[in-house]
């Protein structure tokens, strides 16, 4: 029973993060609205979350929408005309991701002035926007993003880098464009500055606070630099030395740009809270992100959720969120979350008979895995021992959580949920 009711308070937070209803909710604010004007609606929609906001979008206002791009990591979606919709790659961008990124500069240059172009930003941009920078490929921007991402540097790192290897991020979306910008972001950017819009999806529509100079020194760290191509670096060099231009850093003023957060993972735990309490169970929620290596995070975190909960008089509930990173040492599949709940493992059974802990991506993708997370539980110790599995620590040592967990069948596979509000862990105990 306490296994189900993980799994439903999960279904909840996605829910409650549906990007269609985040963005109708935005629409109705007479601020936002008026600043779309009655004048002509260029439309631009990037991330995991982009078929459902341009839905949402498309739903509540009623003007025509002159032009309009998409990009997403599925299938071709429905899109009603004029909207084009493009596949692009994610972690890592690709040739989808390119062909979206020239459309969406030319969408916005094309608008006239008295026009609003209006960007649907979600978790996954940045990768799926991409338009690389003149002087580096397409495949030499790749390779730098899978050589970041392999060495577990944090999302703004990964992103500071991002922009200036970029001709679409840091601003530069915004600077094509003649009339007003309204960005309606979801975000799952936890750090250095929860839900900072030069993060989320590398900014392209607002002033860029990082330089050349600092994503330079990112890639020239150990281990980083012999792996990154020499020309990605030059770029990089040229740039801090002024010979390339900079991102933008001058902000559009009031008149022309409006950019909103309207679902975070704030909201992702608010509707995880509100089913716990319909389920029976006393409900604790953690403002501090979960962030750092997910093994470490995990290993402590059934200790931690305890230790928030007050007295508790019956059941209990204790839901938190963020986004960890997993640095890739061993040649096995898993993901942040499956490796957190792995570390999880041998200290889960101490809060009793009746303990879960599920972990869980709000975008149903962990990792280059068909799972969305895990879910581990006071017996798992003794289930693993049945199947002869190895002790977690040696899964740990080979990133192979996936392994794991998918011998057990504890995966929690939702598939792609069409959102993305970063992680979510419930834990529960009786």
């Amino acid at each position: 029973m306490v296994r189900r009711h993980a799994l439903d308070i999960v279904d909840a937070a996605i829910a409650a993060v549906a990007p269609a209803g985040l963005v109708r909710t935005a629409l109705a604010d007479p601020v936002v609205r008026a600043f779309i004007g009655p004048g002509p609606v260029s439309l631009v929609a990037a991330g995991k979350a982009a078929a459902g906001m341009i839905h949402g979008f498309l739903g509540a206002v009623d003007q025509p929408i002159r032009r309009g791009v998409a990009v997403g990591p599925g299938p071709a979606a429905a899109m009603p005309a004029p909207v084009v919709w493009h596949r692009g790659g994610h972690p890592v961008p690709d040739a989808g991701s390119v062909r979206a990124g020239r459309e969406a500069l030319r969408c916005a240059a094309d608008g006239p002035a008295s026009g609003c172009l209006v960007v649907l930003l979600s978790g996954g941009a940045s990768a799926l926007l991409s338009m690389p920078a003149a002087g580096v490929s397409l495949e030499e921007k790749v390779e730098t993003t899978r050589v970041l991402l392999d060495a577990g540097v944090p999302i703004h790192e990964l992103n500071c880098v991002r922009k200036h290897l970029s001709g679409v991020k840091g601003g530069r979306l915004a600077l094509a464009a003649a009339g007003r910008v309204l960005t309606l972001a979801i975000s799952d950017v936890v750090s250095p500055v929860e839900n900072d819009p030069g993060v989320i999806g590398s900014g392209p529509t607002v002033r860029d606070t990082t330089r050349f100079a600092e994503a330079l020194a990112i890639v020239e760290r150990p281990g980083i630099r012999p792996r990154v191509p020499a020309r990605v670096r030059r770029l990089l060099e040229q740039g801090r030395d002024g010979v390339a231009a900079e991102t933008l850093k001058t902000p559009l003023g009031t008149d022309r740009a409006l950019y909103r957060v309207i679902g975070s993972r704030r909201d992702a735990m608010s509707g995880a809270v509100e089913a716990a309490r319909r389920l029976g169970y006393l409900v604790t929620q953690v403002a501090e992100p979960v962030v750092g290596e997910a093994r470490v995070a995990g290993a402590g975190h059934p200790s931690r959720a305890a230790e928030a909960v007050a007295a508790p008089a019956g059941p209990w509930c204790v839901v938190s969120s963020g986004e960890t990173t997993v640095t890739v040492s061993g040649g096995g599949r898993g993901g942040r979350n499956q490796e957190l709940a792995l570390a999880a493992v041998d200290e889960i059974g101490r809060l009793g008979a009746e303990a879960v802990l599920a972990s869980v991506g709000t975008d149903g993708v962990d990792g280059p895995t068909d799972a969305a997370g895990a879910l581990v539980d006071s017996e798992t110790p003794s289930r693993a021992r049945d199947l002869d599995l190895a002790p977690p620590a040696a899964y740990l040592a080979e990133n192979d959580a996936h392994a794991y967990f998918d011998r057990l069948g504890d995966l929690v596979r939702t598939g792609p949920t069409g959102t993305n509000a970063g992680d979510l862990q419930v834990v529960l105990a009786r």
